[in-house]
Formats: C-alpha cells, structure tokens, sequence
C-alpha cells in the first residue's frame, strides 16, 4: 500500500471515529461536519482508484 492510499484510509478511519462520537455526544453540528469530511474522502478515494470498506466491514 503505497503512502497516499495508506493515508487515506487513516484519514476516512479517524473521520468516521470523530462522526460517531459526535453522533453518541449528540453534538448535532459537528457530526454534520464530520459527515461532510467523510464525503470529501470517500469521494477522494473513488476519484484516485482507492476502495474504501466501511468501518463496520473492515
């Protein structure tokens, strides 16, 4: 796995640790920041050929 991939991955894993907790605290606005995060590195991932499994799959 090169650098970018291994990255990004870290990146969508913290994003989605940092969504969830938001969620559990009932922090409405920053889980609201956080998912829009996530879609930008989802969406990242598609672009550069990176297949990304959900958290709950990996």
């Amino acid at each position: 796995m090169d650098y970018f991939t291994a990255d990004l991955t870290r990146r969508i894993r913290e994003t989605e640790q940092a969504l969830k907790q938001a969620v559990d605290s009932g922090d409405d606005f920053l889980a609201e920041v956080q998912e829009e995060e996530l879609q930008d590195l989802v969406r990242m991932a598609s672009d550069h050929g990176v297949q990304v499994l959900p958290e709950t799959a990996a």
